[in-house]
């Protein structure tokens, strides 16, 4: 079995899931709201070469609620939200990154894991196809069931602001 790649297009704000170097399937994402950057406190989405470092939340509902990786018991409902206005809302699963090139997204000022960015789902209606996170990559909840379903813990991840070939 070949094993699979993701390629996170910041320009087009898409994710690819590439097997054997062809697109085997693609979702509209939502990166930073502050473009680009590698720097803790930036909330910006970090570059480069990653991988995934873990996988969070199998098996729980569509709109689980998660706060530092952990499942609250909650549902994401706009009864909720109204709850808690201006929360950065983590649902369904958490593909947590890891930066691969010290200096670049891993170590010291600039480390992808300990900047906690992942790929994670966020509300129904959630503005996708623009950059509105706080540095993390959201998709819709179905997307990122079916990405978590798809992906290992390893799975590199490369994360781009420009045209690149995918070969």
């Amino acid at each position: 079995m070949a094993v699979p790649e993701v390629h996170i297009d910041v320009a087009q704000q898409r994710l690819h899931l590439v097997v054997r170097g062809a697109i085997e399937r693609s979702y509209t994402i939502s990166t930073a709201l502050n473009g680009v950057g590698e720097r803790n406190g930036s909330g910006c989405t970090p570059r480069g070469q990653h991988r995934i470092r873990a996988k969070v939340g199998a098996g729980s509902a569509p709109g689980a609620v998660f706060v530092g990786r952990r499942t609250t018991g909650e549902v994401w409902s706009p009864d909720l939200a109204a709850q808690h206005p201006g929360r950065d809302w983590v649902l369904t699963r958490i593909l947590w990154l890891t930066g691969c090139e010290p200096g670049v997204n891993r170590g010291g000022t600039v480390d992808t894991l300990r900047r906690f960015i992942y790929i994670h789902g966020c509300p129904d209606g959630s503005p996708l196809g623009v950059p509105v996170s706080h540095g993390c990559v959201r998709m819709a909840n179905a997307d990122v069931i079916d990405l978590f379903d798809r992906v290992a813990v390893g799975t590199p991840v490369c994360i781009h602001s420009a045209p690149e070939p995918l070969a």
